[in-house]
């Protein structure tokens, strides 16, 4: 039976908490209650206990809570942080890593996945603060259950309305039967871009971050497979719980897959290696003239093709960064390069794709699949193509 820590804010919305506990519960779920100060004057902790049949958290300061450090056993207990309602309060304080109570302490000692389904009225959810605060989470790999328009209990008119509580118990089991979906899988995965040099100076490279590649790590990571990341330059920090070998050109990418590849059942292949490279780069830095220079240019090797071909019954994922013919272009990779699925995406499209911390993609399965993810953060768009990678490792098993 899964244990989903509920974490309750204070808003009117604090009362549908408790059919959210009933419907966890229906659905086997054993429900561990969290609330803060403000919460209780909404609903009574007594109203919880009666519900979970556990003891309810609020007070960090109550004598007896710290003979098993109360949030450092529920964070370790959690297979599931779920808010809600989350308030604009407790989204800014899980944003900025503020602990000054029950709940956003046990935050930042769990590492089980967390939901939060927001709750407020429409000017606040609105406020440039707010969607900064959801956008960092987001990053961070939280998700979240958008709230509903309509009106409001402070009377107005908009978004901000809690989701209905089906809604919410519905993405909460979906992110628990993720937890464990890829234990025992080796995840391989390239993120970034190559760096070709030209003299000690300069170099060739791409606008690739390698957001998408550390999101699709990290998301392995959480669903329990063990992750090998291969990175190119990138500015972003190393994540935890995964092995990490920084690379800087294409041929080096390529040796440290070949070292690598061995045990991995699966590769995402999101790095974005440059084609070409400079046929002699120079020892010492070319000066400028004022004519012309040309640059003579020999292909790098292509690492997903050799992937491809001794792809075994290993699970081979590509990326088609496009202009133009988004899907005929991606469904040619997706034959030329023997891979089960690709992931397509327009780089021309504003907010997505390169440098940005969002994504919109198309996902073409060998089985003639396709499933179509508008713009979402790029952890959530690693989910849905984790989703894809289980789904073809379950039929490949069946």
């Amino acid at each position: 039976m899964p244990v989903v820590v509920l974490g309750v804010t204070g808003c009117i919305g604090a009362y549908k908490a408790c059919e959210v506990l009933r419907e966890l519960q229906r659905r086997e779920a054993d429900v561990r209650v969290v609330m803060t100060a403000a919460a209780t004057r909404f609903v009574t902790p007594m109203t919880f206990e009666a519900l979970s049949r556990h003891p309810v958290f609020h007070d960090q300061w109550a004598l007896g809570v710290n003979g098993d450090i109360r949030h450092i056993a529920l964070a370790d207990e959690a297979e599931l942080l779920l808010v809600a309602p989350a308030t604009a309060n407790i989204l800014g304080k899980f944003a900025r890593g503020i602990a000054d109570d029950a709940l956003s302490t046990l935050y930042l000692a769990t590492r089980a996945p967390v939901m939060v389904a927001p709750a407020m009225n429409v000017n606040m959810f609105e406020h440039p603060a707010v969607s900064e605060n959801l956008a960092i989470l987001r990053a961070r790999g939280v998700s979240v259950v958008e709230p509903g328009s309509g009106y409001l209990a402070c009377g107005w008119l908009g978004k901000g309305r809690l989701a209905e509580v089906g809604e919410i118990v519905d993405a909460a089991m979906a992110a628990l039967a993720r937890r464990h979906d890829l234990e025992g899988e080796t995840v391989l995965v390239t993120a970034g871009p190559t760096v070709e040099d030209v003299d000690p100076v300069r170099f060739l490279s791409n606008r690739s971050s390698g957001k998408m590649g550390y999101r699709i790590a990290e998301a392995a990571r959480d669903r329990g497979a063990k992750v090998i990341l291969v990175s190119g330059p990138t500015s972003l920090p190393a994540p935890h719980g995964l092995e990490i070998c920084a690379v800087r050109s294409a041929e080096e990418m390529q040796r440290a897959v070949d070292g690598r590849v061995g045990p991995a059942t699966v590769v995402i292949a999101a790095a974005a290696v440059a084609d070409y490279r400079p046929a002699s780069p120079s020892p010492s830095k070319q000066k400028k003239t004022d004519g012309p220079l040309t640059l003579e240019l020999v292909r790098t090797p292509d690492i997903l093709k050799g992937l491809g071909e001794a792809k075994g019954d290993r699970v081979l994922v590509g990326f088609a960064a496009e202009t133009e013919n988004l899907v005929a272009h991606a469904a040619e990779k997706l034959q030329a390069k023997n891979l089960d699925l690709v992931v397509a995406n327009d780089v021309a499209v504003p907010g997505a794709g390169f440098e940005s911390d969002d994504n919109a993609v198309v996902l073409l399965r060998k089985d003639g699949t396709r499933v179509d993810v508008p713009l979402a953060s790029k952890r959530e768009v690693a989910e849905r193509i984790l989703d894809e990678v289980a789904a073809i490792r379950r039929a490949a098993r069946a």
